[in-house]
């Protein structure tokens, strides 16, 4: 059993940034990061395997965001910039062990969430 446990979120004005943090307690295949905003569908927003390679990131997200990891540390990052309010959500930190599935989706363990708030 992987435990993960967000830090970082807040609430920020329109432009403004923020940077998560997860925490993992073990070694998995990749660590990701998603989203939900009240009465919508929970939605990829960007992943990173530890072996290396480039990251993965959600079209929404694209040029603003930014994943990155701590191998010695078994923590990842998620660097938000130009914060709009729709990326107002709960966000969650995910990881899976293996390949099955893509990288988008089949995520094993998650952790609690933490609110990002983005005010226009």
């Amino acid at each position: 059993q992987v435990q993960l446990v967000e830090s970082g979120g807040g609430s920020v004005q329109a432009g403004g940034s923020l940077r998560l943090s997860c925490a993992t307690s073990g070694r998995t295949y990749a660590t990701g990061w998603f989203r939900q905003a009240p009465g919508k569908e929970r939605e990829f927003v960007a992943a990173i395997t530890w072996s290396g390679g480039s990251p993965y990131y959600g079209e929404s997200v694209k040029g603003r965001f930014t994943i990155s990891k701590d191998n010695a540390k078994n923590t990842v990052a998620l660097q938000m910039i130009s914060l709009k309010p729709e990326d107002t959500a709960v966000y969650f930190c995910a990881a899976k062990r293996g390949l099955a599935l893509g990288i988008r989706r089949g995520y094993d363990y998650w952790g609690q969430g933490t609110q990002v708030t983005v005010s226009s």
